[in-house]
């Protein structure tokens, strides 16, 4: 995340996209979460836009995750108070309520795991990345055949291939401590 970060504040467009990728399914997950699909794609916008003008002020790497959470989370009661329209509210007021309430523990503590398996998957070889992707992250989960057409494997050697792979990524998830 620093070299994105750094990269992007020199403006290099190529690690601005990194960095959105690495973090888009960890920002639409909180709107999904809370049964905003309309809205998802807005609140992702938002909160893009929030890290492009913050992206200066940020200190420590490694806290951009529950930055990008927190800021979603924020984005999401703005949007659920505005949908309400029940007392229209200044909009500094609005922002303010919102700010107040923290993301639920147990909602943080289930993104921030969410988003360390997608960086050790991401880490892990091509096959292992895609296979994984095709099987697990994919709804529904593509058939056998499908993942062996698209890997360019036989469809018995799939379950075999599966299990190394999800070996090597439970040995990652355990140097994590999960």
């Amino acid at each position: 995340d620093e070299r994105l970060i750094q990269q992007c504040l020199k403006g290099d467009h190529e690690a601005w996209s990194a960095l959105i990728d690495k973090y888009k399914n960890l920002i639409y997950s909180i709107p999904i979460k809370y049964g905003m699909y309309q809205d998802a794609g807005d609140i992702f916008q938002a909160v893009c836009v929030d890290l492009l003008l913050e992206l200066p002020k940020i200190r420590e790497y490694r806290a951009l995750p529950k930055w990008l959470m927190q800021t979603c989370y924020h984005k999401c009661l703005r949007y659920q108070q505005a949908a309400k329209r029940e007392v229209e509210l200044e909009p500094a007021v609005a922002e303010q309520r919102a700010e107040a309430e923290p993301l639920p523990e147990q909602m943080l503590t289930q993104l921030t795991e969410e988003q360390a398996l997608r960086d050790i998957v991401s880490q892990m070889s091509d096959r292992c990345r895609q296979m994984i992707h095709m099987l697990f992250f994919e709804i529904p989960a593509r058939p056998y055949e499908e993942v062996a057409k698209s890997l360019g494997l036989a469809t018995g050697s799939i379950g075999f291939i599966r299990g190394r792979c999800l070996s090597q990524l439970r040995k990652q998830l355990e140097k994590k401590s999960f």
